[in-house]
């Protein structure tokens, strides 16, 4: 396929942790490389058309996941960052409840956990992984004090996919606010807020959009943007944003408001480039190869008595994350093993954790099974 020119990597190389931090496509490499060669040159001389690319790219994120304005996305730093924005932006009073889940990434739990200085109690929720009804045990922790529900799309050890449709329905009968970490899908699998209707969705861009650290974003639902109290001021965030001579200021209506300061430019530069391509590509073809290379490594680790699957492999259950185990080897002694290898995978649940993306060539998943196959026997316990 034409994309494929996009990620020209080192043979010897199986990339398989999109779900940790990606590789770069060359579109994304190129746009930094001319932004560098322009500030050598020029400097910010052409800042106007800079702001430009801001705004560009908070249309292809609108344009992702069918929210109704790019007034609705606030640009951040990170994951925890944009979490943080909502979680001390809300009104809370003493007794409110969050619900959230022990499977969690630490950001999607210990934003929350924060809020008891305030008198919030964080309701966290368990299951077994492969639990036919996760979505119950959230639903069932709801109560009359519930404010809030934070849950990702995927959780990001196991790979276990959830019905947000679902939860989200559960949070509006009961007039709970739903909080979606998309960090885990974003890039991997469609995601339409016009049609599920979240109050906040927040991702970050270095994983599955195949961007850089350091710049990820909030969506937040249009009549809720107002609500959010401010903890961060300053020349970004109001309405007049650029006339400085303006001694009267107020926030801006829009979702930018929740951007303080200067934007990250180099940033901004490499996160349009990457989310062009996935929109280029289209997030149907992606959704169908990576659930293509998942159910393909599912199918071979079904078939190796010595290793035993932990993702779920149940229709709608999973998205881009393997994770699997040998029983009786050395987790940490395997995955050190693939890595030196040139398998790039993660150490997660006691085992190894694949994550390839839409681009990831057969060869590559081969290669990888192959190793791991050869690393086996030197990781018993």
């Amino acid at each position: 396929m034409w994309w494929q020119a996009e990620f020209p990597q080192d043979d010897g190389i199986a990339y398989l942790n999109h779900a940790g931090v990606s590789p770069w496509p060359a579109c994304t490499r190129d746009a930094v490389a001319e932004f560098a060669a322009e500030n050598v040159r020029q400097g910010a001389a052409a800042y106007p058309r800079w702001l430009e690319a801001e705004h560009r790219l908070k249309n292809r994120l609108a344009e992702l996941i069918n929210a109704p304005s790019s007034d609705t996305i606030a640009l951040v730093k990170n994951t925890s960052e944009g979490l943080s924005m909502i979680a001390w932006g809300l009104d809370w009073a003493p007794g409110d409840e969050v619900v959230i889940n022990r499977h969690e990434f630490p950001s999607n739990r210990i934003v929350w956990e924060s809020l008891a200085r305030l008198g919030v109690r964080v309701r966290d929720v368990s299951w077994t992984v492969g639990d036919p009804d996760p979505e119950s045990r959230l639903i069932e922790a709801m109560g009359p004090k519930t404010r809030l529900l934070a849950v990702s799309t995927v959780q990001y050890a196991s790979g276990e996919r959830m019905d947000i449709a679902r939860l989200v329905t559960a949070c509006r009968e009961r007039g709970v606010l739903c909080c979606v970490d998309g960090i885990q899908s974003l890039g991997a699998l469609p995601l339409d807020v016009a049609a599920l209707a979240p109050d906040f969705v927040v991702a970050d861009g270095h994983k599955w959009l195949l961007g850089p650290e350091g710049l990820g974003f909030m969506y937040v639902r249009p009549e809720l943007i107002g609500q959010l109290q401010l903890y961060q001021y300053g020349w970004h965030m109001v309405e007049h944003a650029g006339d400085y001579d303006r001694s009267d200021w107020a926030p801006a209506a829009s979702a930018r408001r929740f951007e303080c300061g200067s934007p990250n430019m180099l940033g901004v530069h490499a996160l349009v480039a990457s989310v062009s391509l996935l929109l280029e590509v289209g997030p149907d073809t992606i959704a169908e190869n990576v659930l293509d290379n998942t159910r393909h490594l599912m199918d071979w680790v079904d078939q190796r008595p010595e290793l035993e699957l932990i993702t779920p492999r149940e229709g709608g259950r999973h998205a881009g994350i393997v994770t699997f185990r040998a029983p009786g080897a050395d987790a940490r002694a395997l995955w050190k093993r693939l890595s030196s290898a040139g398998v790039v995978a993660a150490h997660r649940m006691g085992g190894v954790r694949f994550s390839p993306h839409f681009y990831t060539e057969p060869t590559r998943l081969e290669y990888a099974t192959e190793q791991l196959l050869a690393a086996l026997p030197h990781c018993r316990a």
